[in-house]
């Protein structure tokens, strides 16, 4: 969430916003209104694993839609609980119009947890049980009604689906208790209680459907992509987006690979190894859970949208805890601009990683991609990065026009940026502490 200090601010630009609206604008102030929606942006930055901070103003001329909190029937009966046992839930706003019988699922992010006593934390937290979800969720970005700032799928049906199970809903462990103490590992069970019910509501006649997830829903949604594709039979359409979700299976700046370290923590815990059909035996549980080994066996056409610089990965993959005793990269971490030639050299070569990884993908003509030079985390549930005039654009489109094109085949979308400093229209994330790991 941001800042009490930043809360009045947004607020306070949202109403003017609105009222610019009323009246039209000049091309200047709308320039000014611009850089001023830039700035909120970076007061109402939150560091979290999640996607990035959604109460900053809308492109557009009104308020977000606040939408209600479900929670899923008879979800208990089911085993299809949050780690804490209470029924997953989700936010569904109904489509009007032309978007009447077209869905657009988003499926929440916020890290993971390796061992119980983190899983045990999760347990008192939205992302952990639905007790402490909020009930009404802001509809922003990619999930807006707003056709502004959602030219394509503004008219849809939207459902934000929660995260409360740990493990990208991937896990399936039958025995509840764990040490003494109960835990449910049963994300594969929540993401099936929750697609009953959507099709149920309308989701099983949609002609054109698209899941899309941020962070560790982005990985959520490489793993569950043809799974949903199974799901809409009679639809024309059916495509997926993971944002901020292609998770490097790399060395660290001290030469291990701690990231590999902490989802084979996950997968053990979790049991999720069965739920990759594609994992070799030869190889660890944790490397199976990466998107680069997960996405060689989908068929389903998706949508790559990942900055070169990720910041989340940054500190958590590239620079984790422990692997950096002389806090040197503390700086760096924080502000892209404050890092050194030898760390720009480094975070040079990490995004080389990030091309390597994804290069097979990229001869995939059904597949898209969106590879800007921002250092920033999730894109698509931020109404400034998603579309607004001060948006981050690679050859003059924003992240919206790019899917858009891509989604409905207007033409072939694989946009990778050049190296950081070079977009100008990037948002750098400035942060005033660490993102959280889990």
């Amino acid at each position: 969430m941001p800042s009490s200090s930043a809360a009045p601010a947004t607020q306070r630009l949202r109403l003017w916003w609105r009222r610019l609206g009323r009246r039209g604008a000049t091309a200047g102030a709308a320039a000014f209104v611009a850089a001023l929606l830039a700035a909120a942006f970076f007061l109402a930055l939150s560091p979290d694993a999640s996607a990035p901070a959604t109460s900053a103003p809308s492109y557009g001329h009104r308020l977000a839609t606040l939408v209600d909190l479900t929670l899923v029937d008879g979800a208990k009966g089911q085993g299809a609980v949050c780690l804490d046992g209470t029924p997953p839930g989700y936010h569904w706003l109904p489509g009007f119009g032309e978007g009447s019988d077209k869905w657009l699922l988003h499926l929440e992010g916020g890290s993971w947890c390796r061992n119980l006593t983190v899983c045990g934390q999760r347990k008192k937290t939205n992302l952990g049980s639905s007790d402490y979800m909020e009930r009404r969720a802001e509809f922003v970005g990619i999930l807006s009604d707003d056709e502004l700032q959602n030219p394509d799928f503004y008219n849809w049906n939207k459902v934000k689906v929660r995260y409360c199970d740990g493990a990208s809903f991937s896990g399936n462990v039958e025995d509840e208790f764990q040490d003494g103490t109960s835990f449910y590992f049963r994300g594969q069970r929540i993401w099936e209680a929750v697609m009953r019910e959507l099709l149920s509501k309308g989701l099983s006649r949609a002609k054109e459907a698209f899941l899309t997830g941020c962070s560790a829903g982005g990985l959520s949604t490489y793993i569950h992509c043809d799974d949903f594709c199974a799901l809409v039979p009679k639809a024309s359409t059916v495509k997926c987006l993971a944002d901020g979700g292609f998770f490097l299976d790399v060395k660290d700046i001290s030469g291990r690979r701690y990231m590999r370290s902490f989802y084979n923590d996950v997968a053990r815990l979790q049991d999720v190894r069965k739920k990759l059909i594609h994992c070799s035996s030869d190889m660890e549980p944790g490397q199976c859970f990466f998107p680069r080994e997960v996405a060689k066996g989908i068929s389903t056409p998706v949508f790559i949208l990942n900055p070169a610089y990720d910041v989340w990965q940054v500190e958590h993959v590239l620079s984790p805890e422990g692997s950096d005793p002389e806090r040197l990269w503390e700086n760096c971490r924080l502000d892209i601009t404050k890092c050194d030639a030898e760390q720009l050299e480094t975070l040079q070569g990490f995004r080389r990683e990030l091309l390597d990884a994804i290069s097979d993908f990229k001869k995939k003509k059904d597949w898209g991609m969106f590879i800007d030079s921002c250092y920033i985390h999730c894109q698509s549930m931020n109404p400034l990065t998603w579309h607004s005039p001060s948006a981050p654009r690679i050859n003059n489109k924003t992240i919206a026009e790019a899917v858009g094109d891509w989604f409905f085949n207007r033409r072939e979308v694989k946009e990778i940026d050049c190296e950081y400093p070079c977009n100008p229209t990037c948002h750098n994330t400035v942060l005033s502490r660490p993102y959280k790991e889990a």
